[in-house]
């Protein structure tokens, strides 16, 4: 199923994707959306709504150095020892079809594509062999970064406003056979500068949901970004930062095309 979160006449409501149709879910959250048995409500056409973030009250847990690649301030990006992982805020965040705002002080604003997980079932110090149990399904982030500010400390790097987008819906876990062979790719203004298998992570989904939840109980709705493969735009030769006018496309198979802007 494809679960999503739209608004029509001023309002916002959960729904499921039928064809070119919406049905509207008697959901107040996207974790109350993905236990819904009731898909009775009333039909939208697609093209009549507006998409938005479907996740606007999760926790936003997002992994770092999780690929092989270059890093964007510099050196390679080898097998950590552990687990790195940093807090996003929702603010930081805009919905599929939304522009993203340009930071203001810095011309070094980048892209990540990452394939991110959205917790189903909650648990704490959830082994990793029972950890899949709890995937819910699946959305696509993209990790908005200033660079420059990144170097300052991940967290500021990694949190302006409006720099990075979700969506453009969650696909339910029954959907996706194999997660480590889903591909993500991103085009910038149609040419293609990401494009690596989920498979090449460092730590996979149930090494990651293990790791989180040895720290803190995950609830359903968390979500898990697991991290973004080699092309970004700091690493490309010579770097290629985002501006006003560029068109975004972040794809990850069975899950969809997160399309953005660049305000």
């Amino acid at each position: 199923m494809k679960l999503l979160r739209f608004s029509t006449g001023g309002a916002a409501r959960y729904g499921l994707l039928e064809g070119a149709e919406v049905v509207a879910l008697p959901a107040e959250t996207m974790a109350e959306a993905m236990a819904c048995t009731d898909a009775n409500g009333p039909r939208y056409r697609l093209s009549a709504i507006t998409l938005l973030n479907p996740l606007p009250d999760a926790r936003l847990f997002c992994i770092g150095l999780n690929y092989p690649k270059p890093h964007p301030l510099g050196g390679e990006v080898k097998g950590p020892a552990n687990v790195s992982y940093f807090i996003k805020h929702q603010a930081a965040l805009v919905g599929p079809g939304q522009a993203l705002r340009l930071p203001g002080v810095s011309d070094q604003f980048d892209y990540e594509c990452e394939l991110a997980v959205v917790i189903g079932r909650g648990g704490h110090r959830i082994a990793e062999a029972d950890a899949m149990e709890h995937v819910g399904g699946y959305t696509i982030l993209n990790d908005g970064s200033v660079r420059d500010w990144q170097a300052h400390s991940v967290t500021a790097g990694k949190n302006f406003f409006e720099s990075g987008s979700i969506g453009p819906w969650v696909v339910t876990s029954d959907e996706v056979s194999d997660w480590q062979d889903l591909t993500l790719r991103t085009r910038l203004n149609g040419r293609v500068v990401q494009d690596s298998k989920a498979g090449a992570m460092f730590f996979g989904i149930p090494a990651l949901i293990a790791y989180l939840s040895t720290i803190t109980p995950l609830v359903p709705g968390d979500v898990i970004a697991t991290g973004s493969p080699e092309g970004t735009g700091a690493t490309q030769k010579p770097p290629r930062f985002l501006r006003s006018g560029d068109a975004l496309e972040f794809e990850v198979d069975a899950v969809g095309v997160l399309r953005n802007s660049v305000g």
